[in-house]
C-alpha cells in the first residue's frame, strides 16, 4: 500500500486545506471569468488525469477493468460537474478584491503567457517524461548556479503558504480508502485512526517528494521564460493577496478531488475485471 499511497500523493501536489471564511463574495459570472483568466479551469480539468491513482491505491491497475474504467472515470470526473462544484464554493469565498487582483496579474502580457504554459503542463498526460525532463532541466540550473532555482523555491512556498499540502493529501487518501472500504471494494486491515497514524509516519518522506516534484515541475513548465520573468512571477505570488487567492484555489481543488475520489470508490464496487478474448 505504501507505494500506491505515494503514487496518489504525487498527483496532488497543489492541494491544501482552507480553514477561513470570506464574506462579500464575487458573483458567479465574474468567477467564470476568473477561472479562465487564471487557468484554474484547466487545472480543475486536469484532475481527471489523476484518476489512475485510484486503482493503484487498492493494489489494482486501471487496465484490469478495460473500457469499464474509461467509462467510469469519464462519468465521475465530468469536467462540467467539477467546474460547477468549484464555482459553487468560490461563489461563497472569493471576494471581488482578491478576484480583481489575480485577474490583473494573469490578464497582463506576462500573465497570459504563464497561464498558457501552465495549462499545457497541467494537461500533459505523459507524467514520466515530464518528470524526467523537469529533473534534467532543474539539475542543469543547479549546476550553473541559476537564480531561478531560488525563485522556484519562493514560488512553491508562496503557492502553499500555509504549508498544509501534506495533510491535505493524507485527508484525501483517508477519505478515498474509507469510502472504498464502506462500499465493499476492499477490506481495510486498519481502522481510521491507525490509517491516519500510518500516513502520518510517512509525512517527512512525502514532504520531500512534494518539494522535489514541485521544483522539477516548475523547471519544466517555465523553461521558456527568462530569469527576470521567473523572478517577477515569484514576486507576484508572494503578494499577500495572491497567497490568499491560492489558499482558496487549492482548497477548492482539494475538495473537488476528495469528492470525486470518494465517488470513484463507491462506483468501483460495480466493476468487474475484464478478460482477454
Amino acid at each position: 500500500m505504501t507505494q500506491a499511497l505515494k503514487s496518489l500523493s504525487m498527483a496532488f501536489l497543489a492541494v491544501v486545506f482552507w480553514t477561513q471564511t470570506v464574506v462579500a463574495a464575487a458573483d458567479r459570472e465574474k468567477i467564470e471569468e476568473f477561472l479562465q483568466v487564471t487557468g484554474f479551469d484547466v487545472a480543475l480539468e486536469s484532475i481527471k488525469l489523476s484518476a489512475g491513482s485510484a486503482p493503484q491505491m487498492l493494489g489494482l491497475d486501471a487496465d484490469d477493468f478495460g473500457f469499464q474504467w474509461t467509462q467510469l472515470t469519464k462519468e465521475v470526473f465530468d469536467t462540467d460537474y467539477m467546474h460547477s462544484l468549484a464555482i459553487d464554493i468560490l461563489e461563497q469565498t472569493l471576494t471581488d478584491d482578491l478576484l480583481d487582483h489575480a485577474n490583473a496579474f494573469y490578464g497582463s502580457d506576462l500573465g497570459k503567457r504563464l497561464v498558457q504554459a501552465e495549462n499545457g503542463s497541467h494537461l500533459e498526460e505523459d507524467e514520466d517524461t515530464k518528470r524526467e525532463a523537469g529533473d534534467a532541466i532543474f539539475a542543469g540550473l543547479v549546476g550553473i548556479g541559476s537564480s531561478r532555482v531560488e525563485d522556484f523555491k519562493r514560488m512553491n512556498a508562496a503557492i502553499d503558504s500555509s504549508g498544509n499540502a501534506v495533510r491535505a493529501i493524507q485527508e484525501i487518501q483517508v477519505r478515498f480508502l474509507m469510502a472504498a472500504a464502506g462500499a465493499g471494494v476492499i477490506e481495510l486491515q486498519l481502522d481510521e485512526p491507525d490509517l491516519r497514524e500510518m500516513l502520518s509516519s510517512q509525512e517527512d518522506d512525502m514532504r520531500l517528494s512534494i518539494q522535489s516534484s514541485s521544483l522539477s515541475g516548475a523547471a519544466f513548465t517555465y523553461q521558456a521564460f527568462s530569469d527576470e520573468e521567473v523572478s517577477t512571477y515569484a514576486d507576484a505570488l508572494e503578494d499577500p493577496k495572491m497567497k490568499r487567492v491560492y489558499e482558496l484555489m487549492n482548497a477548492v481543488q482539494y475538495e473537488v478531488m476528495a469528492n470525486r475520489f470518494e465517488a470513484v470508490a463507491v462506483r468501483m464496487s460495480n466493476l468487474q475485471p475484464s478478460t482477454d478474448l
